[in-house]
């Protein structure tokens, strides 16, 4: 209900931005002003409408999704306290990757030993933590920001930083899905930059590819896992050789 009313109130906005009135739409919909009134108080609206009102200010249904989402982005990080709580345990920990990554409870539960009441009980804490909303069914909502992440130093990024030393790197990186280039070089300051703007580009790319596929089936999406990282830096095993 909470999204329908997001959906309505964006709607009427936009509506406002374009100068459009609900005698203007009154026409295209086959209906009087007063019905229009009504529909926007019962929130009634049906798909084939709303993509009519839609084009009446020249949009589709998905840009008013988009706007609906930048008006009410989500939360984008949580406090130092809040991910020490899901960081206590890895149970925890792994139900909230799952669920991030768009799982389901049944996934959750065909997939892992846990049982159902089990994982309610931590979607109930991540419910509280407004990373989700349970909803009727055992349905998940989640309720983050497209840009959400981890706190930089926080308990999670440094558990995932000690995984990655000690996991994910001890691979075979020349078998078919997986990539691994090590570059060296010197950059200007401005060149650093450029490329620091790239990587932040393709970190939003890896987003939005894996939000458009969060939709398909478990069994059609397999986990990866992209690191990007830059520094100055100079090999441990060459220090020996600088001049002093």
């Amino acid at each position: 209900m909470a999204q329908v009313n997001a959906i309505i109130e964006t709607l009427k906005r936009r509506l406002k931005a374009h100068g459009l009135r609900y005698a203007d739409i009154a026409g295209p919909l086959g209906l009087s002003e007063a019905s229009i009134k009504r529909l926007f108080r019962t929130q009634a609206f049906d798909l084939p409408q709303l993509q009519i009102i839609c084009r009446c200010m020249g949009m589709e249904i998905s840009d008013l999704i988009q706007a609906m989402q930048h008006a009410h982005p989500g939360v984008s990080q949580l406090s130092l306290e809040q991910e020490q709580q899901i960081a206590k345990d890895t149970a925890t920990l792994l139900i909230t990757v799952c669920v991030l990554n768009r799982w389901s409870l049944e996934d959750i539960r065909q997939f892992y030993q846990f049982s159902e009441q089990d994982i309610i009980r931590k979607l109930a804490l991540l419910d509280r933590l407004n990373i989700i909303e349970c909803l009727p069914g055992n349905r998940i909502k989640l309720k983050v920001a497209a840009n959400f992440h981890w706190r930089p130093d926080g308990p999670i990024a440094q558990f995932f930083r000690r995984t990655i030393e000690r996991e994910l790197f001890n691979a075979d990186f020349s078998a078919t899905g997986n990539h691994l280039a090590i570059l060296n070089g010197m950059l200007s300051e401005e060149s650093g930059q450029l490329l620091q703007r790239k990587l932040a580009q393709l970190a939003r790319d890896f987003n939005q590819l894996n939000d458009a596929d969060a939709k398909l089936p478990l069994d059609q999406r397999q986990g990866t896992t992209l690191v990007l990282a830059m520094r100055d830096w100079q090999y441990q095993a060459f220090k020996p050789y600088v001049r002093k």
